[in-house]
């Protein structure tokens, strides 16, 4: 299958017999507070800082970013690009580089080869977007003979922070895997739930999301989530529970799963949803996004090292997040064994959670 990749920037309920009472609060009036990023951005800066290739920062938006995580120690990182053209955007931006290092590289394309060699090169752990195009820098990451590609699936997470909801969502693949197979889609469930332990999650409880939580086969995703359910079953896939097909509603909602009469250890509770296809997560990331004003950082996984991808509607805490996951990512893939005992037996190792 060609490997097509969709910008970060780039729910359908048939039954309507389940009504959950709508808050008495609208949501405009929600205040937002953060915590969950708060604490996640703390946690990582207790870290060392991680070694980050920035591949052509070269407006405001990516430089801020880059700089005030750099100030905080979420992330050492190595600007490459035209080395003229960053520093004429951070005078004209007022924007204080310091000491930080800068790899030239004449245009995007240059950037991001650049930044996917310097992974190679031992001196980046982690690689990110600055204002290049997500398919230039994609296209370096996924290169069979120089990029970072791994047996996995590349896959893409959102992290999510949503007003009124007590744990973050990892919503997974609403920016890579355009219409994924069976076999993409173990991979983006395993790489889901290995972000979450790399997050300190106490438990990973998946929800596999369909239009409707029974099995029909004229619904192609319904099948799908079975088979998920199955392979976990049979160690195919480890370290959290499944559950699927789920519809929204019941995946997130306990008083919607118990009208439906769903019992188990996902339904109501689920932290990580595994969308049908690109299009349906990006509806559902973006809906929580604009209409319930959550923040959401990026992340794509299945390579050798994170790959932090920003949008350019991001908030500056939500870049300052994604920084800190591809920290914790970055550390958890230093420290295997730890991560491996903690993913078959959670309740063994006790971990204060970033979030």
């Amino acid at each position: 299958m060609k490997d097509t990749y969709a910008s970060p920037d780039a729910r359908e309920r048939p039954r309507t017999e389940t009504r959950i009472a709508p808050s008495t609060e609208p949501l405009r009036h929600m205040e937002h507070t953060r915590e969950k990023y708060k604490k996640l951005i703390a946690y990582a800066a207790t870290l060392p800082a991680t070694p980050v290739a920035v591949a052509h920062p070269c407006d405001r938006d990516s430089l801020e970013a880059v700089v005030e995580a750099a100030r905080l120690k979420l992330i050492a990182p190595i600007l490459v690009g035209p080395a003229a053209k960053i520093r004429l955007v951070a005078a004209q931006e007022s924007i204080d580089l310091g000491d930080l290092p800068i790899v030239d590289a004449p245009h995007s394309h240059a950037s991001a080869a650049t930044a996917v060699r310097l992974v190679h090169e031992g001196k980046a752990e982690a690689v990110m977007k600055g204002s290049l195009h997500t398919d230039e820098l994609m296209g370096e990451v996924v290169a069979r003979d120089t990029g970072l590609r791994t047996e996995r699936r590349v896959s893409h997470c959102f992290i999510m922070d949503v007003p009124g909801h007590a744990e973050p969502l990892i919503i997974t693949d609403a920016a890579i895997n355009i219409s994924p197979t069976l076999d993409d889609k173990r991979d983006i469930v395993q790489n889901a739930i290995d972000l979450a332990h790399a997050l300190s999650f106490a438990h990973v409880r998946v929800a596999i999301l369909s239009a409707m939580e029974t099995v029909n086969a004229k619904v192609p995703s319904t099948v799908d989530a079975a088979a998920l359910c199955k392979m976990a079953d049979r160690g195919q896939i480890t370290g959290g529970v499944l559950d699927g097909p789920l519809a929204l509603d019941n995946a997130i909602n306990e008083e919607a799963a118990r009208i439906k009469h769903i019992v188990s250890d996902v339904a109501g509770r689920a932290n990580v949803l595994v969308v049908p296809d690109l299009e349906a997560g990006n509806v559902l990331a973006k809906s929580l996004s604009f209409l319930a004003g959550a923040d959401a950082a990026g992340i794509v996984l299945g390579t050798r090292v994170p790959v932090i991808l920003t949008s350019r509607a991001d908030s500056v805490i939500a870049r300052l997040a994604s920084c800190a996951v591809a920290a914790l990512v970055a550390l958890a893939r230093r420290t295997p064994a730890a991560d491996a005992v903690k993913r078959a037996a959670p309740e063994a190792v006790a971990q204060p959670a970033p979030i």
